[in-house]
């Protein structure tokens, strides 16, 4: 690994940090509160594909379903576009779901790390008692009024991901990485970190960055699991209380 990819990702624990403690996660609440009337959500996760060229070991595995060759990043941020928690190890057929289940961040919420606050994620994440997902076919006003809500808390990870605009090299605009899928994953923690550290020191996001073309969930989402009517419970809750 060239020196100065090496020394950036060694930062990475410095830099992307996710809130497991009740006083970082207080902020993020009241910052997602304000922003959309959402309770308790400690962040918003998607996965984003960054386009690679064709490897030459087990290539199939890289092919996405819009049959591009990419890594599959997952990414959750809070309402300030920061990058929480960055997961760039995946080859592009891998499901989005799957990706968090394997995390270190869906293992310790699985676990119970954190007891009162949820992620919000899309339709191709399974529902939970921690990640909170809309109605697939909502039925009432109620429920109308929970997706609205929920879209409007959840599009900050949108835009986050949007700022891969930033570095034109995970862009498709930008052409593809031509790199080994090893590489290129270090490529992309490090853009990570350094936008991170861009926030921190009030760089400012370029205005003329092209629009993020918005990535439709998996149309197949994963079945039911454990924890899931737990999850249809607290939805309930939450929507009673929007």
């Amino acid at each position: 690994m060239p020196a100065v990819l090496k020394g950036i990702i060694q930062m990475t624990n410095r830099y992307i940090k996710f809130p497991y403690t009740v006083g970082e996660q207080a902020n993020i609440k009241r910052q997602f509160a304000a922003m959309s009337g959402f309770p308790n959500v400690i962040g918003a996760i998607d996965c984003t594909h960054i386009a690679i060229r064709a490897p030459y070991v087990d290539e199939f595995i890289y092919v996405n379903r819009k049959h591009v060759h990419s890594i599959n990043v997952q990414i959750i941020c809070d309402a300030n576009l920061t990058l929480r928690n960055v997961v760039a190890r995946w080859p592009g057929s891998t499901h989005d779901s799957f990706i968090l289940a394997h995390s270190s961040v869906g293992n310790r919420l699985r676990a119970g790390a954190v007891r009162d606050g949820w992620l919000l994620g899309d339709s191709g994440y399974p529902l939970r008692r921690w990640l909170l997902t809309p109605f697939s076919n909502p039925q009432s006003a109620e429920e109308v009024r929970f997706n609205d809500t929920h879209t409007r808390a959840r599009s900050v990870v949108e835009r986050a991901i949007g700022l891969k605009c930033r570095w034109r090299c995970l862009d498709a605009s930008g052409g593809r990485l031509l790199y080994q899928p090893k590489k290129v994953c270090q490529i992309i923690m490090v853009c990570a970190i350094l936008h991170n550290i861009a926030l921190m020191n009030g760089i400012p996001v370029p205005p003329d960055l092209p629009q993020h073309q918005h990535e439709e969930p998996d149309p197949h989402p994963p079945p039911q699991q454990e924890g899931h009517h737990q999850g249809a419970r607290l939805r309930q809750e939450v929507m009673r209380h929007l």
